[in-house]
């Protein structure tokens, strides 16, 4: 197949965290001459349309054509109840993407050597599901995995893991303490795998099912592109698992919209400018944690103790946002409250000193790819797998608490409150522990080599594309 006829579906699981690196990686198939039509549901395709700053855009961004389908929930229900939203997505989103396929290449005959009928999928390997649903319309099929290898290989390896007592067959552990499911890859409290820690336990059993089905899926991709790099996750590389991994990361946009569902405070620039180099603590929780009204003082005024200017992305529609006004009168005069920011170029910023994170995968490669120590509040599903890779194998950062006692219940520990003196403490600790950010830039520099010209990323990168255009 010529350059100019291939036509990539690119499907992301619904959440920000998986549309923008996958729309990083839209971006970089459509500069090497790859038409893509980026697939969004149709309330996150109208959150980005929303957050952009005119109205110019229209039905692409930066290139790529914006698509969207039902996810088959209503208007006002709840997407932040995971369970709820992976058994509708199972429902509504298969026919909807058939429907989709025909329309798009439907349009493509009429408009004959003006248009491209879709030849790929191009899907997040949290919707292999979709791949069956493309080898029927007789599409050739590509996985992302926009989390870490570590996180995809232990989703791979459940029924090894079911086999050997470590999981029962409802995915939930059979005995709490560390587990490491390879050497050099990060250890886990067998209480913490991403399927039992996604929100309301009721939704378990349904993440549980669409992780199941997914990996009985994925053999069927040619290749699964990965926002990681070799050298960061060499352990996780290492283990067998069905499918051709390239590790093609850390991926950027090249300053294009990324599908952001907020508009970004354009202002951080400047005020990032007025600060003393080495001196931010950058605070941010990613687009799902939300920290109730008591740990929101607390980490106000633990902040307000540092001393230090620090810049706080409170995001917006969350009950903390409640309590906007309130936190930015107690910020004042050094501290910054926003609603949401550009984050590379905060992490890029000489000022920035630290990052307060809750660890999800693109802030974790963001932050490496900018040599900045993490103190990490991990919330969420995978996020206290990659504080293990931060805390325990990169020993780039310090967790913000200690982890729970082993017969501690996973709810109760997730739920105690980190006290403002211990908030200060940390940060002191972590901005004042040269060798951590020594570890840091060693691992910026590594994430620079490898996406460098022959570099291990470039190399994997130059491999992907070369198979969508074949």
């Amino acid at each position: 197949m010529a350059n100019g006829e291939s036509h990539v579906l690119a499907l992301p699981f619904p959440a920000q965290g998986h549309v923008i690196p996958l729309m990083e990686l839209a971006h970089c198939l459509v500069e090497h001459g790859v038409k893509v039509t980026f697939v969004n549901t149709e309330v996150n395709h109208g959150r980005i349309l929303g957050a952009l700053d005119d109205a110019s855009h229209g039905g692409e961004l930066g290139g790529v054509d914006m698509v969207s389908i039902s996810d088959g929930l209503g208007h006002g229900d709840d997407r932040s109840d995971l369970g709820r939203l992976t058994e509708s997505l199972l429902l509504a989103m298969p026919s909807e993407l058939e429907k989709l396929v025909g329309r798009i290449n439907a349009s493509a005959s009429a408009a004959g050597g003006g248009g491209r009928e879709v030849t790929w999928m191009v899907a997040d390997v949290n919707m292999a599901w979709a791949f069956p649903v493309a080898k029927k319309l007789g599409l050739r099929v590509a996985g992302f995995c926009p989390s870490s290898a570590a996180m995809f290989v232990t989703r791979i390896r459940i029924p090894e893991l079911v086999r050997d007592g470590v999981l029962d067959e409802s995915g939930m552990p059979r005995w709490r303490g560390a587990f490491r499911l390879a050497p050099a890859m990060p250890p886990v409290d067998t209480a913490e795998f991403s399927w039992n820690r996604a929100g309301d336990p009721r939704g378990q059993p349904a993440i549980f099912r669409l992780i199941l089905r997914n990996n009985a899926a994925t053999h069927l991709a040619e290749a699964i592109a990965c926002n990681s790099f070799e050298e960061l996750e060499s352990g996780a590389f290492a283990v067998d698992v069905p499918g051709r991994v390239l590790p093609v990361g850390p991926l950027a946009s090249g300053g294009k919209p990324v599908g952001g569902f907020w508009p970004e405070d354009a202002s951080c620039a400047a005020w990032l400018d007025a600060q003393p180099a080495g001196s931010v603590v950058y605070v941010a929780f990613g687009s799902i944690a939300a920290l109730g009204a008591a740990q929101l003082a607390e980490l106000a005024e633990g902040l307000a103790l540092t001393s230090r200017p620090f810049l706080w992305v409170v995001r917006p529609g969350t009950a903390s946002e409640r309590c906007l006004d309130g936190l930015r009168r107690r910020a004042a005069p050094r501290g910054r409250v926003v609603g949401w920011c550009p984050q590379r170029p905060v992490l890029a910023h000489a000022s920035t000193a630290c990052f307060v994170s809750h660890c999800g995968w693109n802030s974790v490669v963001e932050g490496v790819s900018n040599g900045v120590p993490f103190l990490c509040w991990p919330y969420f599903a995978d996020q206290f797998l990659n504080q293990s890779y931060i805390c325990d194998v990169w020993r780039t950062g310090l967790r913000m608490a200690a982890p729970a006692p082993a017969t501690a219940p996973a709810d109760e520990a997730s739920a105690r409150l980190v006290a403002r003196q211990l908030i200060r403490r940390k940060v002191e600790e972590l901005i004042g522990d040269q060798e951590t950010k020594a570890r840091a830039i060693v691992l910026r520099d590594a994430a620079s080599l490898a996406v460098g010209d022959g570099g291990s990323s470039r190399r994997n990168l130059t491999r992907f594309l070369d198979l969508i255009r074949s």
